[in-house]
């Protein structure tokens, strides 16, 4: 459902170059929160930790008995399934590493002015699920398909647009036989919590998290690529208003810090003793394994290679990697970058589009380290 209110723009604002976050901008930020990076050192993200983005509300759901999830459009037998039907499934558990689309954008300049993301949107889960390509089989993809259109029930208007929340895969990411997508009602060995989208949810492994679309409650298989609003206009790297722009599809490899020593309370600014400190952190990429992590301890003028967990059978999470400093008294800037397996490497300086979408700059961590004697 996505119906017009007035005319849109295909890009959203700039932030003016004195403009400081808005009221607008405040209340996005605190419906919506990032993961706290010391919660890194964690394999598996607490729900309560793991980052939320909201669009619209979080529906309210009192039971599996009132929800149905409904199956049509290209398919031999269109299907309805309460969540019991999909435990009756065998279940599939994944990790998977999300990260939103945005996460960055409030480090840009100019800022593009939406839900204002540092670095901390991400998270790691364990999700369980049915694989969407068997319940499609059941179905019966039709010959001539072209996209599987996903709805979830969070409702809103966004740029002057009324809509469900909807986002499209293509029929080969969706049906393949080797597609890891999962319809799934479970996190963490638990029921999905409300907020991460019970009672069913899409899990799309690789991709950014405006494809993991939650309170799922129809899948459309179509003869015809989709058009909605988070498929056409939001949702793609563009520099210039008038541009089509490309889609986001995939996550750009990025390694994050896990914050060392103790930090100020305002400005979370990092303080360490001298010392021969290990500093670790975590690497993810959707395109392919990361291979290979830089650290930098000096604002990336030098680089020395950290030690990089293998991926092992969690190819879709995040992996451990760690470095040895020696911390000496003094101002330092600590940085880290990943490479993956097909030689993607996160750049140095952010090129820029105008939804800040995936944004993989390097993380810089302003660290004082201080005298022996303080």
């Amino acid at each position: 459902m996505d119906r017009r209110l007035c005319d849109v723009s295909a890009s959203a604002r700039l932030a003016g170059p004195d403009e400081g976050i808005g009221r607008d901008e405040l209340a996005l930020a605190t419906r919506n929160h990032g993961l706290p990076l010391e919660a890194l050192r964690y394999d598996v993200t607490p729900p309560g930790l793991h980052y939320v983005l909201t669009h619209y509300d979080i529906p309210y759901v009192p039971g599996d008995e009132s929800w149905e999830l409904t199956i049509g459009g290209r398919v031999r037998r269109p299907m309805s399934f309460e969540p019991a039907d999909l435990r009756a499934y065998p279940a599939v558990t994944l990790r998977v590493t999300l990260e939103c689309a945005g996460n960055g954008r409030a480090l840009l300049t100019p800022r593009p002015v939406s839900q204002p993301w540092l670095v901390e949107a991400v998270g790691t889960a364990e999700w369980t699920g049915v694989p969407l390509r068997l319940l499609l089989a059941d179905a019966g993809v039709e010959d001539g398909a072209v996209d599987v259109v996903f709805t979830g029930a969070d409702h809103g208007v966004e740029r002057g647009v009324e809509q469900d929340y909807q986002r499209a895969l293509p029929v080969d990411v969706a049906v393949g036989e080797e597609s890891d997508v999962l319809v799934a009602y479970g996190m963490n060995g638990a029921p999905l919590p409300p907020q991460h989208g019970l009672p069913l949810r899409l899990v799309v492994p690789g991709w950014y998290g405006m494809a993991h679309v939650k309170w799922l409650r129809d899948i459309t298989v179509t003869d015809r690529p989709f058009t909605g609003f988070q498929q056409s206009v939001a949702y793609r790297l563009r520099r210039h208003p008038e541009e089509e722009g490309e889609p986001v599809t995939r996550i750009a490899p990025r390694a994050l810090l896990v914050p060392p020593g103790f930090p100020d309370f305002m400005s979370r600014a990092r303080v360490v003793r001298p010392g021969t400190l290990t500093l670790e952190g975590r690497a993810w990429s959707g395109r392919a394994p990361v291979t290979r992590v830089e650290v930098s301890t000096d604002g990336g003028l030098g680089w020395g290679e950290a030690e990089v967990e293998p991926a092992g059978t969690h190819r879709w999470a995040w992996g451990r990697w760690r470095f040895a400093w020696a911390a000496t008294p003094g101002d330092h800037v600590l940085t880290a970058r990943a490479t993956d397996a097909e030689g993607h490497t996160q750049p140095l300086e952010q090129p820029w589009n105008r939804g800040g979408f995936a944004n993989n700059l390097v993380q810089r961590v302003p660290v004082v380290c201080l005298e022996p004697d303080d």
